[in-house]
């Protein structure tokens, strides 16, 4: 039987605004200026910051680049192709990451407590840590490649004033894996808090326990 883990984080933080650039020809690589992030350059160049992370394994921590650093893009055939899978990974997947937040829903109708909207943005960056936690072997908010939950958010270019983290693996179903959250008291605070408005969730399948998921919640 595979092992299960499940894991909570929560946190109030205010996000600086971001600047996004108008798309721009596509080059082989970006010479970093000042007050670039990499989700403000995989905008201009209309790639995804997970491929860019991709092309550029020597940069250790994606949070911190210099002006005159030299980012390498990636071609658009992999950015295309690597696109594709995401989107039919998101679609073979999407009734159970819909389940997890009708269950979570219903959970806090049961407490008195408005529903969660399901925001796009949000259950991208859940998705693609689910993915980064099975594709990289480690169980944790903090991401090797991503840095914190609140990192992660903020350099996938969702503002925030309140976010949350659940993550749990080796649950099969929905119903499991909400249910295991539930019987946590941290988790649980999560469901409930009355501190979010919207809800993120990504499950992917692989890796070491077979299941990876991840809930963010947040406010704006």
């Amino acid at each position: 039987m595979l092992k299960k883990l499940i894991y909570s984080v929560l946190a109030v933080a205010f996000a600086a605004p971001l600047v996004f650039s108008d798309a721009a020809e596509a080059s082989s690589t970006h010479t970093v200026e000042s007050g670039d992030t990499l989700f403000q350059i995989s905008q201009q160049y209309g790639v995804s910051l997970s491929d860019i992370i991709d092309a550029n394994s020597d940069i250790q921590d994606p949070n911190m680049i210099y002006p005159g650093q030299v980012v390498t893009l990636p071609s658009s055939d992999s950015a295309q192709q690597s696109r594709q899978t995401s989107e039919q990974t998101s679609s073979e997947l999407s009734q159970f990451e819909q389940e997890v937040v009708r269950l979570t829903n219903e959970e806090r109708a049961q407490h008195g407590l408005p529903e969660l909207e399901i925001a796009e943005d949000v259950s991208e960056v859940a998705r693609d840590k689910s993915a980064d936690m099975r594709d990289q072997g480690y169980f944790s908010h903090d991401s090797p490649t991503h840095g914190s939950p609140f990192d992660m958010l903020r350099n996938y270019g969702v503002s925030y004033n309140a976010a949350g983290e659940n993550i749990a693996a080796g649950q099969q179903t929905p119903e499991q894996v909400v249910d295991a959250w539930m019987n946590s008291q941290g988790h649980r605070e999560n469901i409930l808090s009355s501190n979010y408005t919207e809800i993120g969730v990504g499950h992917v399948e692989g890796g070491q326990y077979g299941h990876f998921w991840t809930q963010m919640f947040i406010s704006r």
